[in-house]
């Protein structure tokens, strides 16, 4: 099993607990709305598979059952919000990490403005278009509990059913081929594993260690922060915490 990145661990733990019930729900409606759009306004999880994902998170997140009917009526052109689109930002923070930046919004220059100011302030730059993607891969993750089965069973179980990476931490992540993730993440559950969650994510080719505690805490406060930006979904990067 390859080292584990411990800024994925460090994320999980912060959870819902650092961030407004409110800007969490938001963030999942936007979520939402994106997962129909790019599913060709397919409101049915079951022939929606991006869907189903972001729908699980949201019923993990106990966010009411209004709130998402209301994200889906938006995708499909109801109601009076503004359209909503995508958005990917590269560039560079603290000690030279690369990151990328995946946002949802219904204003490109409003959005811009608020990363570029972030990067800025924060002792980062934002890069251009290309700048640090060659550096990021889209895989699935499937976050495993280690309960009932040890690491190397669960390890030996993900490979045989086509796993790109399996990494242990205080949980296993297991990495797939994005369109594999749904599969695997059945056949887990089908076998007895406890799934704690699956998304599609950009996961770093190359990975850059930091093991002096003072860099480490600046860039673990660098990418909370960006995370939590209004329109900011998901933030990733390279860097390898290990301290």
């Amino acid at each position: 099993m390859s080292g584990h990145s411990k800024w994925s661990q460090i994320k999980r733990q912060k959870g819902l607990a650092d961030a407004k019930r409110g800007q969490i729900f938001t963030k999942l409606g936007n979520a939402l709305t994106i997962a129909v759009k790019e599913g060709g306004g397919i409101v049915d999880p079951e022939s929606n598979f991006k869907l189903r994902l972001v729908i699980e998170i949201a019923k993990q997140a106990n966010m009411p059952k209004e709130n998402i009917q209301r994200a889906l009526d938006r995708a499909l052109g109801k109601g009076e919000e503004g359209e909503l689109e995508e958005v990917f930002y590269e560039g560079f923070g603290p000690q030279n990490i690369s990151v990328m930046v995946e946002a949802v919004t219904d204003n490109r220059l409003r959005t811009q403005a608020g990363v570029k100011n972030f990067f800025d302030k924060s002792g980062g730059r934002l890069g251009s278009f290309g700048s640090v993607s060659y550096l990021f891969q889209k895989s699935g993750l499937i976050i495993a509990a280690k309960e009932g089965k040890t690491p190397e069973e669960v390890f030996l179980l993900a490979a045989d059913l086509g796993a790109k990476e399996v990494e242990e931490g205080e949980e296993i992540e297991i990495y797939t081929k994005p369109g594999e993730l749904h599969n695997i993440k059945k056949a887990l559950e089908d076998k007895g594993i406890k799934v704690l969650s699956a998304e599609l994510i950009m996961k770093p080719t190359t990975l850059i260690e930091i093991t002096n505690r003072e860099h480490a805490d600046k860039i673990i406060s660098f990418l909370a922060g960006l995370e939590d930006l209004d329109d900011v979904q998901k933030v990733y990067s390279n860097v390898d915490i290990l301290v």
